[in-house]
């Protein structure tokens, strides 16, 4: 009854449309009056100690740094690298949004900023080059998925302060799950493209691909400089996220001086917008992760999982499954506040490694950005490239069924991420 009362009230609340934030707060009083603990006061300390937490410092500064990347002229510089360095080959954009979308992943640990970015840079380049815009389209959208795999990733931070697990090790664990997605969706594009007539361009001359990448390595410093940081425990996250925000800065007004003074308060009141959202998001899911404690619903969620516990690759299935139906109707924000506290528990008793289950549960998550029906990164994608919501959805599906793919086959072989985890951090 406890579990119906909270999942019903938080649906119930998100069919009348009332935003996933209030849906949340809604469902937490409703699981108090259930419990007879209703407490306005209880209520508003969960509220308030939910978004008071150092490492969840790290969520605004990436995120100002993404926003100050993508004005500065970081994310432009990139791209033209990796066009001047696969640009030529056959399908060759297709490679280079492959390759953009990995490095600026390192960059700003956000799908949205990612996907909207390759979107205006690089969809006009590929339609003109003769590619259908829907696979365009599904391909830019299916590599923003990348962002919040790759350190350093919003989503990571948020995973961690929830599981109380290392962001760190999350971090370093992350690394080469995320370079697998973006070697699936190379193969899936290399399979897709081998049967158009499109002619690359020229391939560019040493000296053009050596001058692309001096324009790009002031942005390309940024992810060595916070992973070696990290690995050599020069700063915390939430310090990197400080360092990265900084640098970008830096090198925007500074060195690049695409980013004029004048810009800046725009830039800064955008980066605050979304950071108060996804703040306000975090702290009303305390308050019902609270009461998920105090219900013990993990023990009845465990009761219900118990023909698998023992089992750690069928259990891992079950659950991957479950964060996948979810993630076609939830953001990626929510349904790690609301599910984390559900599943950590089970995990543990489980005996799986929580830096493991994060990273595939963050993937999971990310992949959630574009399945439909909410898909962000695919009204995103839309919106920038002014598609139909229905050709970028299209246009996804043979990327994200290799998304999945590479997920599963992390479920079925956990070594592909404890394996560099354990060597990333020693």
């Amino acid at each position: 009854m406890t579990i119906l009362v909270f999942v019903g009230s938080l649906l119930l609340a998100m069919a009348m449309g009332i935003p996933i934030a209030f849906s949340l707060l809604a469902s937490g009083v409703a699981l108090m009056w259930h419990l007879d603990l209703f407490d306005a006061q209880i209520l508003a300390q969960n509220v308030i100690g939910g978004a008071d937490s150092f490492p969840l410092l790290a969520v605004p500064f990436f995120m100002l740094a993404g926003e100050i990347m993508n004005a500065g002229g970081l994310s432009k510089r990139i791209v033209g690298f990796a066009l001047a360095l696969v640009g030529h080959v056959k399908g060759g954009l297709g490679y280079v949004t492959i390759m953009a979308g990995c490095l600026l992943s390192a960059l700003s640990g956000s799908a949205v900023a990612d996907a909207a970015a390759l979107t205006a840079l690089l969809l006009p380049m590929m339609v003109s080059a003769g590619h259908d815009k829907a696979r365009a389209g599904g391909l830019i959208a299916a590599t923003g998925v990348i962002g919040p795999v790759i350190p350093p990733s919003i989503g990571l931070v948020i995973f961690g302060v929830a599981a109380n697990v290392s962001i760190s090790k999350l971090f370093l664990a992350a690394i080469v799950p995320g370079l697998l997605i973006g070697g699936a969706l190379w193969l899936t594009w290399a399979w897709l493209v081998r049967r158009e007539k499109i002619v690359p361009p020229p391939r560019k001359a040493p000296a053009e691909v050596f001058g692309a990448f001096r324009k790009a390595l002031w942005a390309l410093m940024l992810p060595v400089i916070i992973l070696v940081g990290l690995r050599m425990g020069v700063f915390t996250p939430t310090e990197a996220a400080v360092v990265a925000a900084t640098y970008a800065l830096f090198v925007s007004t500074v060195v690049y001086r695409e980013l004029h003074w004048k810009d800046l308060y725009a830039v800064f009141v955008s980066a605050a917008k979304t950071s108060a959202i996804v703040m306000f998001l975090i702290a009303a899911a305390m308050v019902s992760a609270w009461l998920i404690t105090v219900a013990d619903l993990p023990s009845k969620v465990v009761g219900l999982l118990e023909p698998v516990m023992d089992n750690k690759i069928l259990l891992m299935l079950a659950i991957m499954v479950l964060v996948m139906i979810v993630g076609t109707a939830m953001d990626m924000t929510p349904t790690i506040l609301i599910l984390t506290p559900v599943l950590m528990p089970i995990v543990k008793a489980a005996g799986i490694d929580p830096v493991y289950f994060g990273v595939l549960f963050i993937i999971n998550n990310s992949i959630g950005l574009v399945t439909p029906p909410v898909g962000t990164v695919l009204n995103v994608v839309a919106g920038v490239g002014k598609m139909k919501m229905d050709d970028v959805t299209r246009g996804v599906v043979p990327f994200m069924l290799a998304e999945f793919a590479v997920m599963f086959l992390m479920v079925l072989f956990p070594s592909l991420v404890t394996g560099p985890a354990r060597f990333f951090h020693g």
